[in-house]
């Protein structure tokens, strides 16, 4: 396994791997003169059907003779990425619980803040 993602390009568009770039958002390393030059040698475009990007993780499913370059994802990215190549299932479990910790930041601190200047009925919440 190694810590890069990886661009690269499948011969059959229609394969499940990896993800389209325009899916998984605005990726910074799209605009770098690196991936514009292996793009460019390679014939394609950012918004090409066959181009995929890869998580570190999953890079060991890549086909021997695929093209493909190594970019430098942000955490934000990486996160993305993960999100949209993940099982529909899976993701969207991953959607509610990104919600329900959006939603519950904080609570034992404001239960807690609550405690202690004496609001009456909080310690039935906590």
């Amino acid at each position: 396994m190694t810590d890069d993602a990886y661009l690269f390009l499948l011969d059959d568009p229609a394969a499940p791997l990896g993800a389209p770039p325009a899916a998984v958002g605005d990726l910074a390393c799209m605009e770098t003169p690196a991936v514009r030059a292996w793009l460019d040698a390679q014939g394609s475009t950012p918004t090409s059907p066959e181009l995929r990007v890869l998580p570190p993780e999953e890079t060991g499913a890549l086909p021997e003779d695929a093209e493909r370059l190594p970019i430098p994802l942000s955490d934000e990215e990486l996160r993305r990425l993960r999100h949209r190549s993940a099982p529909e299932a899976m993701a969207r479990i991953e959607e509610e619980l990104l919600a329900y910790r959006d939603c519950a930041d904080g609570r034992d601190g404001l239960i807690g803040g609550a405690l202690a200047a004496g609001v009456p009925r909080i310690a039935s919440w906590n």
